[in-house]
This record gives structure tokens, sequence and C-alpha cells, in this order.
């Protein structure tokens, strides 16, 4: 078998952890497979880093940008494979460039377009174990690139489908994925099967188990994900097809999202082609909309309301004092959005009516409702956020 391992910060974090994580590599090079191992940076080093550029600048060029973070993963996919060879086994590191992975020009945020696995195949071919440092890659122009936050697993699934593994492990500092948050619900169960339809609802609501465009890049290439902790030997979560799991429940996990921000936009003109404006605006600014609301329109003007990431605020202040679409914008980062996950709401009536419910039982204001066929999001106050979790999982019974 091959298998692709990916290391978070934390199970990084120190030289002792690294060498943890050795010995844990070279388990499952015993059990007789093949491994290739993907490694974020040490826990902080990130961070450091940015504050590092933010000495000199609060804008720094994003190329430079890229350049500086990228340094962090090479760091330690160089000391793994150090500490795999004094250990007795074979092991090359290679950078993002090294391992064949390909990107859009897009720096800081970067998407992977291919990858060209000649270079990690002949090594595999030689018997080594095969660490690369994740989160990067090159532009086709020769450019290091980055993926943005949480792209070490965007690595490691992408290296896997690359590659036709067997199966793509994602060792963090949890156990697997959890029903919620149990720093919020300590009463929150584990899970031992999820789809990947819902993780990929929990992980773009909040969830920080696992990164949103790995899960839906394992749905595409039709990777088996397993997401585990690497302090301890425990089973973990199995994030698979819908097919693959026998009895689906409700619903399988409430998320809460503090990363949301709210923009209304009052008196915008009611007329056809406004909405692709604003909204076209945005996107050249590369901000992410998620809920969208217009209400009726009234005397030739409308009001327009939408939340984006609170980390693309300023892009989006920016895109509407150049857009000018409407005299009154406002904005509010004092919200969260709660959500309900769960592909058993497509034959189970009723789902909505209870979350609603539980909200007005605990006297709690819904300022937006947005829903799909496995989803229910609301967005409250942000002094409510925990509150409303502990009674949503509570309310489907999730603790049972």
């Amino acid at each position: 078998m091959l298998i692709v391992q990916k290391y978070g910060g934390t199970s990084v974090g120190t030289v002792e952890r690294i060498e943890a994580v050795a010995q844990r590599v070279i388990q499952t090079r015993k059990a007789g497979n093949d491994v290739v191992v993907v490694v974020s940076a040490m826990s902080g080093e990130t961070n450091k880093l940015l504050d590092f550029a933010a000495y000199f600048s609060k804008s720094p060029n994003q190329r430079e940008v890229d350049m500086l973070l990228s340094s962090g993963e090479r760091v330690t996919s160089a000391l793994l494979a150090i500490a795999l060879s004094e250990l007795g086994y074979p092991a090359v590191s290679m950078s993002g460039r090294q391992a064949g992975i390909v990107t859009d020009n897009f720096h800081t945020k970067a998407r992977i377009e291919k990858i060209d696995v000649a270079q990690m195949q002949a090594r595999l071919n030689e018997g080594n174990i095969v660490v690369v440092a994740g989160f990067q890659g090159v532009t086709c122009n020769g450019e290091v690139s980055t993926l943005g936050r949480g792209g070490s697993d965007l690595s490691a699934v992408a290296i896997a489908g690359a590659l036709e593994a067997n199966l793509c492990e994602i060792y963090t500092d949890v156990d697997g994925v959890y029903t919620t948050d149990p720093r919020i619900e300590p009463k929150a169960k584990k899970l031992d099967k999820i789809s990947y339809d819902e993780m990929l609802e929990l992980a773009s609501l909040g969830a920080k188990v696992l990164q949103s465009r790995s899960v839906e890049m394992a749905k595409k290439l039709n990777v088996n994900l397993v997401t585990r902790s690497s302090f301890n030997n425990n089973e973990g979560t199995l994030i698979t097809k819908e097919d693959n799991i026998m009895e689906q429940p409700l619903v399988s996990g409430i998320a809460l999202d503090k990363n949301q921000a709210r923009v209304t936009l009052r008196g915008v003109t009611d007329k056809p082609g406004i909405a692709a404006e604003i909204f076209k605006k945005l996107a050249d600014s590369n901000v992410n909309v998620d809920m969208i609301i217009q209400n009726v329109g009234h005397d030739g003007t409308t009001n327009l309301g939408f939340t984006v990431p609170q980390n693309e605020l300023e892009a989006t202040r920016k895109a509407m004092s150049e857009l000018k679409a409407s005299d009154v914008v406002e904005y509010d980062s004092d919200i969260v959005k709660v959500s309900v996950v769960g592909v058993g709401m497509k034959s189970h009536s009723g789902v909505a009516c209870i979350a609603f419910d539980t909200m007005a039982k605990e006297n709690i204001n819904i300022e937006m409702i947005s829903t799909s066929e496995i989803k229910i999001s609301l967005v409250i106050q942000a002094k409510y956020g925990e509150l409303a979790v502990r009674a949503l999982h509570s309310a489907y019974k999730l603790d049972k």
C-alpha cells in the first residue's frame, strides 16, 4: 500500500515531537507500506514569520510573503528526513517545487493546477520515505507560491490523489471529527465516519479539523481521508463517500464560525444588474461572499446584506467605497454563524423547525438564515454563539 500522512504544526512543534512523528512513520513503513509524509511548519512559526514581515511593512509584497512563509515547511521537512535517516530509514525531503506541485499565480492564496509526480515516484522506487514541505508549490512562471492557511492538508490530499495512494491520513492534535467543538460542548462525541459533503460543510463553516478546500479535493479525487491524533493511537474519523456509510444520522454536527462579518447596503438602486455589479466587484477583489439577503424594493431602492470573512473586511470596505452602489454601508463584525449539518436532512422534515424553536427558547434573535440540502446556517450576535452551539447540540440529541 501507498499511504500519504500529513502532520500539522502542533504535531511537529518541537524537535522531540518531530522525533515522535519519525517513529510513527517508521511503524507505518514497517507494516510494509510506502510512505509519503507532508508536513506543516512548526507550531507558531508561520505567525512569527508574518510578524517579522509586519515589522517592515503593513502590506508587504505578496510574492515576498510567499518566499518568506514557504521556508517554515522546508525546515520541518528537512529535519524529519534527517531524523528518519538517522534511525536507519532512508528519507529525502522535497520542497513544493521539487515535488512537482504547480499552482496558479495568486500569491498567498494559490490553487493547485497539477502535480508532476515523477520525482516523488522515483524517490519512492529507490526505497526512500519522501517528506514533502506542505502549503507550497510553484507557479508556471517559476515563482514560489503558498496555498493559504491550512494548505498543508490540501498538499497532502492532492499528492494522495496524484499518486493514487490507498489512504491519506491527516494527523493533528485532536482525535478526529466531533459532533461539535469539545471545548465548547464537553458532551461532544467523536464520529467514526462522515461523508465528504458533511465534512465539507463543517470545514467551511468553522470546524478547524480539516481545511474545506482539502475536503473538496478529496471528494473530487475520491481520496479516503482519515483524520486522527498524532499524540495517541486512537482510531480517527474516516471521511469517505456517502455510499460507504450504512446508517446516516439526522444531524452529524454543529459548527461555529467566529470569522464572520455582516455588510449591509441601504438604499441601493433597485434595478436589474445591480447585484451582479456589486458581487463582481467583490469577486474581482478576491472576497468570498457567503450568505446574501435582499429585501423587497420600495420607492426604487432596496437593502442588500451579505456576510464575508472578518479577515476580508478591509478589502470589502475598499471595494464598496470604489463602487459607490449605496450611500449608507454598515459593517458589523460582532456576529457569528452557527450551522447544523447532516445528510439525514435530505429525507426528514422539521429539522429547521427544531433549530428555530431552540433559538426562541434561549431568547436568541436570528439575524440571517441560509439553508441547503444538508445544512442550516444562522447568523446571531457573537455573545450568544457558544450558548447556541450547546443548545442545538442538545436539541438534536448529539450527546446521546
